[in-house]
């Protein structure tokens, strides 16, 4: 009797700090929700004005940009062309080398290993994307101009590289948390029907995760669509449509980076760079809502496991 008194004595004296601690959790999630809202609407308002002045069809499709010509001309297809190669260079290397990494972590290295890579893998995340940007120009750019004999080695195929190698923390560490959530049951049965090892990952374990696989994929693109620094210093920031990866290139993120800092504040190209900005924000929300929705499937399959 007084141990149960003296346990509803301890409950009541936790529910103050509880409640609290509930309550700042509560404060953050909307904090987090209303700063999202907040850089929205900036953007709409700061943006918006651009797209009167030309149509957002023109601003999207059109290859010329020329904010402070008489009359004004926005195009961004080469800004949005260039941002479409980068980061599908940056999925094509990250996807399979990020994904292998996760499988040999989670399903064959012994556990001292994996605990002692994944930190290692993890801190690529952990780097300033100027010093990647660094990196990229002293040491990739020569090799990428020597190896494929080309002009100059600022292209998008270099910036493709080193956002491949930004995202591969992102898509190694979703990726083994997700097969690591596949029950070993799973595996243990296909062991029991005469499968070997890389059977069992390739028509069990990989199957079973293929949607947190698939949400790690996602915030990798996300990641590559929304890094500036490191494609300002390496794209090679040619104002054209650019026909292969090989070639200079300006993403959306450098074109924004590049030229706020001449733009006459609340003016044409002011507002233009803003209109770029709102384009990239609805497309990296669109990735990561719907990488969110395909971990929220995730969860809910292993529920009902």
């Amino acid at each position: 009797m007084k141990t149960m008194t003296r346990s509803i004595r301890l409950n009541t004296r936790r529910r103050p700090t509880e409640r609290l601690i509930e309550l700042g959790i509560r404060l953050a999630g909307f904090m987090a929700i209303f700063v999202l809202l907040g850089v929205f609407f900036i953007l709409l308002q700061q943006g918006l004005p651009a797209l009167f002045v030309t149509n957002p069809w023109d601003f999207l499709t059109g290859s010329t940009w020329q904010p402070l010509s008489e009359p004004p001309v926005l195009g961004i297809s080469q800004f949005f062309v260039s941002t479409l190669w980068v980061t599908a260079v940056s999925t094509i290397l990250a996807v399979p080398v990020g994904v292998g990494t996760a499988v040999y972590l989670a399903e064959v290295a012994p556990r001292r290993v994996s605990d002692l890579v994944k930190p290692l893998v993890e801190l690529l995340s952990g780097f300033p994307s100027v010093v990647m940007g660094f990196i990229g120009l002293a040491l990739l750019s020569p090799w990428v101009q020597t190896t494929f004999n080309l002009n100059t080695g600022l292209t998008g195929f270099t910036a493709g590289i080193m956002l491949a190698m930004m995202s591969l923390p992102i898509i190694v560490s979703v990726s083994e948390d997700a097969l690591r959530a596949v029950p070993d049951e799973f595996r243990q049965a296909s062991y029991g029907l005469g499968a070997t090892k890389w059977e069992t990952i390739w028509n069990v374990s990989l199957p079973a995760a293929l949607s947190g696989v698939s949400a790690a994929v996602m915030l990798g693109v996300g990641r590559a669509i929304g890094e500036t620094m490191t494609v300002l210093m390496v794209a090679g920031g040619a104002l054209a449509v650019p026909n292969s990866p090989f070639e200079p290139m300006m993403p959306m993120t450098a074109a924004v980076a590049s030229g706020i800092g001449n733009a006459v504040r609340g003016g044409l190209q002011y507002q233009s760079l803003f209109a770029i900005g709102l384009i990239l924000f609805i497309l990296t929300f669109l990735v990561n809502l719907a990488a969110a929705r395909v971990m929220e499937a995730q969860k809910r399959k292993f529920a009902r496991n």
